[in-house]
């Protein structure tokens, strides 16, 4: 019954945005995918403020046993930032997509549209459903649907490769997954992740958890499953990178929390609790490095997603190792501090990628070496992007300080307290690197884009979008301010969802975070007012005195020009010494000679390649070429052959059937 109402659904949706007028089409899937969000997020809330699970409905399914459809505190979290990110996603989508109707046909926006709603929900399926054939379904179709999104662009060569990665990967992971379920379901009779207990207490908790982190990891993006990423975002439109960025990945995180639930043996916990933070640490750290290297803003942000899952992940290694000393309190705290940064990344990720896809609209690159002093012409996105840029700096006072604030505690309290001290140790530097090179990054991302002059005339031609895609960047934008100026809130609706790892958060929470973070946030609204105030006096006092405006002073020097500006190669210079070894380069132009002292105009570009991107290229493109090869060789132009091949199949068939294989 449920898979015949999910295709009756899928089958509505479809003949009504391929039916309606091309210029509304936005609408009806702005309609589907609200309604999905608004009926998804009544019993996520109560599952949330009650701290219970809630079942949906059972789910007769023709693989791994009976199922359900339920919602918890762990599943309702995601399901209100699943629903958040899917209505802003659908509103940027209407003024993004524009200038696309007079050059796409109605069937392709029909298409992406139905692709973008089917994401959604399918996203919401997974997060819902208690595992087996209905979990691996919503899976599949998530991929499928954002495969569908990333080809948005099909014509461009480099489009079709980063598609053709990215599906490639994701059935890689899928036959993991397969593999996982498949073995819960030889040990317990069901594919349930509650069965997953079983499974455990059986002794096979390290081989089945290794199938489900690779599973799950290769849609989070862990090291060194990340390479579909940076080519993926700067293919897909930029409102399909902030959904898939900023939400899509986080399924994976929610996999590997799922599965994480049910290790209960204290030594094996410590064993995943290494595995996980060791991770997170290479993963955090490789995706900030090659961020902060990287000249094209779209991959500079993608690789900041592949750092940021690096931050979540040492933030739940760091819990479970806290939880397999029986130290419950710092366990709290951390794992507490990887859920809000998990919701946070949503919102300034799917925020700095709107604010990409203005930049793309207007300049039509996203290469940062063609803006320079945007913030002129495009004022209110320069604001939004500068509040999104805080936040993922994890500067106070928004979002980002106060999940990292609280994983930076519970590493800080393990090692006061002498608990897995080492470990701690290693995230606690790994973590504060992190941090610092991330403000490197992004400092050189917002300046060179907003900052200093115009490096090109289509800077000067630019305007401020339309407020629509305003309104849809208001969204992530609030949450970000609210988090930040409210954060024992936030912390109480990440709290119920700690419960279920920790019986005991309440009383931590309260007894020890709660404390924290109200001093946090009066300090914060005091810093406000202090500097409304400060403000208040300057424009008084500037009232009766004239201002006068002239250029910035240039150390004596008067024949400064544009050429002279930062660019964003010359701005990471000092980093890429270290990023050398993690990176191939390709060189366009070339560089000014270091004995021309009145250089001539120079063309030069620099693209820094991930290695193992590389690498998982090389394998499979030069599987491709191999099985072409042979598929060829069957291609002779004769018929005779052709009805050969046509009699062995049908043969084939015959003796399957008599062993009742088929």
């Amino acid at each position: 019954m449920f898979y015949i109402s999910l295709l009756l659904f899928l089958t509505l949706l479809t003949a009504a945005l391929f039916l309606t007028p091309l210029r509304w089409k936005m609408w009806v899937a702005f309609a589907a995918t609200s309604l999905l969000a608004i009926s998804a997020a009544i019993p996520a809330i109560g599952a949330l403020w009650g701290g219970v699970e809630m079942e949906i409905m059972q789910i007769s399914s023709p693989f791994f046993g009976s199922e359900a459809l339920f919602i918890d505190p762990l599943s309702a979290l995601f399901v209100l930032v699943i629903g958040i990110a899917g209505v802003a996603t659908m509103l940027y989508s209407r003024g993004y997509l524009a200038h696309y109707l007079n050059e796409k046909s109605s069937v392709h926006i029909s298409l992406h549209y139905t692709a973008l709603v089917v994401l959604v929900a399918s996203m919401m399926l997974v997060v819902i459903s208690s595992g087996g054939f209905s979990f691996l379904f919503a899976w599949e179709l998530m991929t499928i649907a954002s495969f569908l999104l990333i080809l948005f662009d099909a014509q461009r060569q480099q489009v079709l490769r980063a598609a053709l990665a990215y599906l490639i990967m994701m059935h890689i992971g899928f036959v993991l997954l397969v593999a996982g379920f498949a073995s819960i379901y030889a040990m317990s009779g069901s594919g349930n992740f509650a069965d997953l207990a079983i499974c455990f207490s059986c002794g096979k908790t390290l081989p089945i958890f290794i199938l489900f982190l690779l599973g799950f990891g290769m849609k989070a993006g862990l090291f060194p499953m990340h390479v579909w990423l940076p080519e993926a975002h700067p293919a897909a439109p930029s409102h399909v990178s902030a959904i898939m960025s900023g939400v899509m990945i986080k399924t994976g995180v929610y996999g590997i929390l799922r599965t994480l639930w049910y290790v209960a043996d204290k030594q094996e916990l410590h064993v995943v609790g290494l595995i996980i933070l060791a991770a997170g640490i290479i993963t955090g750290l490789w995706g900030v490095i090659l961020a902060a290297v990287q000249n094209d803003a779209k991959r500079l942000l993608a690789y900041s997603s592949i750092e940021n899952i690096g931050v979540i992940f040492i933030g739940v290694g760091i819990s479970a190792l806290a939880h397999a000393t029986g130290n419950n309190a710092v366990a709290t705290v951390a794992m507490c501090g990887a859920l809000l940064h998990t919701v946070n990344h949503s919102f300034f990720k799917s925020l700095l990628f709107f604010g990409a896809g203005n930049l793309y609209s207007q300049m039509h690159t996203t290469l940062l070496d063609r803006f320079g002093g945007v913030a002129k012409h495009m004022p209110m996105t320069a604001i939004l992007f500068f509040i999104a840029t805080i936040a993922i700096c994890a500067l106070p006072p928004l979002n980002g300080f106060i999940g990292e604030f609280l994983i930076y505690l519970g590493m800080l309290d393990s090692i006061r307290e002498g608990v897995n001290t080492i470990y701690a140790a290693g995230g606690l530097l790994a973590l504060a690197l992190i941090g610092g090179i991330v403000v490197l990054a992004f400092t050189k991302l917002y300046s060179t884009i907003f900052l200093g002059s115009p490096r090109d005339h289509h800077v000067a031609e630019s305007s401020e979008v339309d407020n629509l895609r305003i309104a849809a960047m208001a969204i992530p934008t609030t949450c970000i301010i609210l988090i930040g100026l409210l954060p024992q809130f936030a912390i109480n609706i990440v709290e119920g969802v700690a419960e279920q790892f920790y019986p005991n958060a309440t009383s931590v929470l309260e007894g020890y975070i709660t404390p924290n973070l109200w001093k946090i946030s009066l300090t914060v609204w005091m810093l406000i007012i202090i500097i409304a105030l400060l403000y208040i006096f300057k424009h008084r006092a500037q009232k009766s005195r004239s201002v006068t405006q002239g250029p910035t002073w240039g150390c004596g020097f008067t024949a400064t020009n544009i050429r002279m500006q930062y660019t964003g190669e010359s701005f990471s210079e000092g980093l890429e010494s270290i990023a050398t070894n993690l990176t191939q380069n390709t060189i366009e132009g070339r560089a000014v000679g270091k004995s021309e002292i009145f250089p001539s105009t120079h063309g030069y570009n620099i693209k820094h390649k991930d290695k193992i991107d590389r690498l998982f290229a090389a394998w499979w493109m030069e599987l491709l070429h191999i099985i072409n090869k042979r598929i060829m060789r069957l291609r002779t132009g004769k018929i005779n052959h052709y009805i050969l091949f046509a009699l062995l199949f049908l043969v084939v068939i015959f003796i399957l059937s008599l062993f009742n294989l088929i």
